[in-house]
């Protein structure tokens, strides 16, 4: 993919016609006065970072759980890399840096602990009340959970952060109001009766940046994890036409590298190889589309941020690598049973007694509702937890937890 590299923005350009504009946004839920020193999109980056829901990414699970070492991915980690890709994007095609890295650092507040394992347990206990949805939760989470202001619940993002927060995989309805990946989860829905996010239309550039930054960081990222666990060796990787490339570049420049700097050299250069490609294909498609504004981007009938056939082609082979080795290893897969049953017993627990959730907020009215406003507190609670805080929880309630190693 080539690269018209008089088109980039390096940081010191003004915005494009496309991008986002923080001084004409839509607004917040909740009226408040601008900041004389902010943009909007910048405040609301920063009430993201300073956010519970952010802290406690630092102790959720990406892939590898805490025990298993200090260098393993977390959530949080995950996270920042992402923030950093997408920000990187954003530069380079002019849009609002701020916008794009908020949706990112936000993308994943509604994870549950352990991971995907986690989020699994939690919608099985949850089917008969509506189902677990960690984007939906996201949205929860920073429009009613978090509870930092006197004057209303959230944290009142604008609404393109809330809409790039939802929407950033795509629409979430199509044209006629069809789910596009099946129903819509209720909280969306509820949320969209008071501020509108136009579900069937694709959200800013900013936030389909924010989102292929997601698949460039855990495709990067899980390797290099999956490396040092000995889940992943090199010659698997040499079965990927992609991989096996970049490593012949750096063994033929670096004949004798230690393996740590030859995994950390292959890496570097997969996340440079997909930026440039993403950027190329949004170049190729800007220019096809032509938007003169962030309205004609939600209007336009593709995704403009995205990898080329070939990129995504690799995509999905680095991902069923990816899903063969380590999502489905027989070890990760005796971890994850342990995990679901540490999120399936609290929830139990939790239905049968809430007040054995001492430190949720509402812990004193909960027990006299009934079962469905119940169930979704204590999936509030349980989605909330950390890795380490569910396996505590557990021990305290519980005579035996399983072993997480």
């Amino acid at each position: 993919m080539t690269i018209d590299r008089r088109a980039l923005g390096f940081g010191n350009s003004e915005r494009a016609v496309y991008a986002a504009d923080p001084w004409t946004t839509r607004g917040r839920l909740y009226q408040e006065d601008g900041s004389p020193t902010r943009s909007d999109f910048q405040r609301d980056r920063d009430r993201i970072v300073h956010t519970t829901a952010f802290r406690r990414l630092k102790h959720k699970t990406q892939v590898f759980i805490a025990q298993d070492g200090d260098h393993y991915r977390t959530r949080l980690t995950h996270t920042i890399e992402v923030a950093q890709i997408a920000r990187a994007l954003a530069r380079a095609l002019k849009l609002d840096e701020d916008l794009a890295e908020g949706v990112a650092l936000v993308h994943d507040f509604g994870h549950t602990p352990f991971g995907h394992t986690g989020e699994d347990a939690l919608h099985e206990v949850l089917l008969p009340y509506g189902g677990f949805d960690h984007n939906a939760q996201s949205l929860r989470i920073v429009t009613k959970l978090e509870r930092r202001y006197a004057e209303f619940d959230g944290i009142n993002l604008t609404w393109e952060s809330l809409e790039g927060l939802v929407k950033h995989n795509g629409p979430l309805l199509t044209p006629e109001g069809v789910g596009t990946r099946g129903p819509v989860p209720q909280p969306i829905l509820d949320y969209c009766e008071l501020h509108d996010l136009e579900l069937a239309s694709y959200a800013s550039l900013e936030a389909q940046v924010a989102a292929i930054a997601d698949d460039i960081a855990y495709n990067t990222h899980d390797i290099d994890d999956g490396l040092r666990s000995g889940y992943l060796t090199f010659d698997m990787l040499e079965e990927i036409p992609f991989l096996a490339g970049l490593m012949a570049e750096v063994r033929e420049r670096y004949p004798h590298l230690e393996a740590s700097r030859f995994t950390h050299e292959i890496m570097r250069r997969q996340i440079t190889r997909m930026v440039e490609d993403v950027i190329g294909v949004a170049q190729e498609r800007l220019s096809l589309i032509r938007p003169q504004s962030a309205g004609d981007v939600r209007a336009a009938d593709r995704v403009i941020a995205t990898f080329s056939e070939q990129m995504a082609e690799t995509d999905r082979q680095i991902k069923a690598m990816l899903f063969k080795r380590i999502y489905r290893n027989p070890d990760i897969m005796r971890i994850r049973a342990g995990a679901a049953k540490i999120v399936t017993d609290l929830f139990g627990a939790y239905m049968a007694n809430p007040k054995e959730m001492q430190s949720h907020y509402w812990v004193d009215h909960i027990a006299g509702l009934s079962d469905a406003p119940k169930a979704r507190h204590v999936g509030d609670y349980l989605a909330g937890m950390t890795d380490t805080y569910a396996i505590s929880a557990h021990r305290r309630l519980f005579d035996h937890t399983p072993d997480l190693r």
